[in-house]
């Protein structure tokens, strides 16, 4: 009669016919009267003592059957699909392979322990640090402060170094880490390693200033950080990269700005001057003064009365050009100390040259070179004359009427009319004879001396005295000549005598 064979949960496993042999599972099954059974058998029971242990998986397992894997020396169940660790944590260097959810994993380099997660991933239970890493993170401990409380902290390691202590309450320890000689409520830094927080935090309550030396060049001491409440000193150059610039004052009057490639100073309060002031000897002195009421700039002057105004010498390197007036009102005399003035420079041919105002002349008096005349002018109340050069002067006046004259070579000077006045004293000239008749038709100049030898032979053409020719005393014939400075007297000369007054 056949076997049925059944499993734990009442299903039918197998029929075994009599004296047959099943291979279905991974042991040996026998029907009624098998031949040979006991050697099966027995291999039967030294599967389910080794819990079929070998580096393949029994062949045909039933869920629930275990498998001990040589392969990692792991004890393994059949979960209806695969084989699956039993539990307990496996030691070794690399990830357990065929894991599930829960398997414990021991990293034997690191010395860390992991869990298998539904995600099928391995998940880090601690440490934290591997072996490599030694202590670091969060470590709690106690310890006795001053007074001989216990006090629980949490110590931050990194690489085996306590680096900071968070507490609940600020003590002093009694036997002080390295570093924590006072602990504070909150988190306390290592002393010891200079340590400091570093980023980016939302608030702080206090900063620090006491010292001045720099972690490096981004952490910056607290000493070294400008106050607002207090006057500052920088050692460096302050950079504002915005347009907006800068403002001072209580009411941002002074505003320091950039528009494009322009920069401005401006005193933004209505009618606000600007002062730029120096230390002088001393004494502080305005050198510029900008006044906003009536848009003047004064150099020197603290009150400009007019638009630019300045107070003492000025000295230009260079060109100075003026489209309106020169004033001067301190001074009947302007002082130029160059050797020429030129007008007009640059521009188009034009008369150029002096206008001096005069109150009583319709048109100013000028001294100026006339472009069309190509001379000098001069003359006043818009009548001007040629200004005569040496060039311009005629030898023969009589021949050259409306010239100026000059005297040729021999020094003789011909005009056709001329009044001298009376010069000298008589003279005789050798030139003339006393019996030479008048020359009334010479256009000759007389000297002093032909006119006294002219009055003498006044009469004829020769007047005796005496009977002698050019006698100096007595005239029985006409009488006495005489010719003197001023008017006769009376009392003086005789009868017949004639008197010329010469002009003085």
């Amino acid at each position: 009669m056949a076997y049925i064979v059944n499993k734990t949960d009442g299903s039918q496993l197998v029929t075994i016919t009599d004296g047959t042999i099943d291979n279905s599972t991974s042991l040996y099954l026998f029907g009624k009267s098998y031949s040979g059974y006991g050697e099966y058998l027995n291999e039967d029971l030294v599967r389910l003592l080794e819990n079929s242990a070998s580096t393949a998986s029994p062949a045909a397992p039933l869920r629930g059957e275990l498998w001990f894997d040589t392969n990692t020396n792991q004890l393994k169940v059949y979960d209806g699909t695969s084989f699956k660790p039993t539990g307990g944590a496996k030691s070794q260097s690399a990830e357990p392979t065929g894991a599930s959810a829960g398997d414990l994993w021991i990293d034997s380099d690191d010395e860390q322990l992991y869990f298998r997660t539904s995600s099928s991933t391995w998940q880090l239970v601690g440490p934290l640090y591997s072996k490599g890493q030694t202590l670091s993170g969060w470590k709690i401990e106690t310890i006795n402060d001053s007074f001989g409380s216990s006090r629980v902290i949490s110590s931050m390691f990194n690489g085996n170094t306590r680096v900071a202590i968070m507490s609940s309450v600020t003590f002093t320890p009694a036997s002080a880490p390295s570093g924590f000689p006072e602990i504070y409520a909150g988190i306390t830094m290592s002393n010891a390693l200079g340590a400091t927080f570093a980023g980016t935090t939302t608030t702080a309550a206090n900063l620090n200033i006491s010292g001045t030396t720099n972690v490096s060049g981004t952490v910056i001491a607290g000493g070294n950080i400008m106050r607002k409440d207090a006057a500052q000193t920088m050692a460096g150059v302050l950079t504002i990269s915005t347009d907006s610039g800068m403002r001072i004052g209580a009411a941002n009057d002074l505003q320091l700005t950039v528009s494009g490639i322009d920069s401005m100073i401006s005193n933004v309060t209505q009618d606000g001057d600007i002062d730029i002031q120096v230390n002088n000897g001393g004494s502080t002195i305005t050198p510029i003064k900008i006044d906003a009421a009536n848009a003047r700039v004064g150099i020197f002057t603290s009150s400009p009365s007019v638009p630019f105004e300045v107070t003492g010498d000025v000295r230009i390197v260079g060109n100075l050009s003026v489209s309106g007036e020169y004033n001067n009102t301190t001074s009947t005399i302007n002082v130029i100390d160059d050797n020429w003035l030129k007008l007009n420079t640059g521009n188009a041919q034009a008369d150029a040259g002096i206008i001096a105002e005069t109150d009583s002349l319709t048109d100013d008096a000028r001294l100026f070179w006339s472009v069309s005349g190509g001379y000098w002018s001069a003359g006043s109340n818009a009548s001007y004359s040629q200004i005569i050069r040496l060039a311009d002067a005629a030898i023969d006046g009589d021949a050259n009427k409306g010239k100026v004259l000059k005297t040729s070579g021999a020094g003789n000077v011909k005009v056709t009319s001329l009044t001298l006045g009376s010069v000298g004293t008589n003279l005789v000239d050798s030139s003339i004879s006393v019996t030479e008749s008048p020359n009334y038709s010479s256009a000759d100049v007389p000297t002093k001396a032909q006119v006294t030898e002219s009055i003498t032979r006044w009469g004829g053409n020769a007047v005796t005295v005496d009977g002698t020719l050019g006698s100096p005393t007595g005239n029985s014939i006409a009488g006495r000549r005489f010719v003197e400075t001023s008017t006769p007297t009376s009392g003086q000369g005789s009868n017949g005598d004639l008197w010329f007054v010469r002009e003085p």
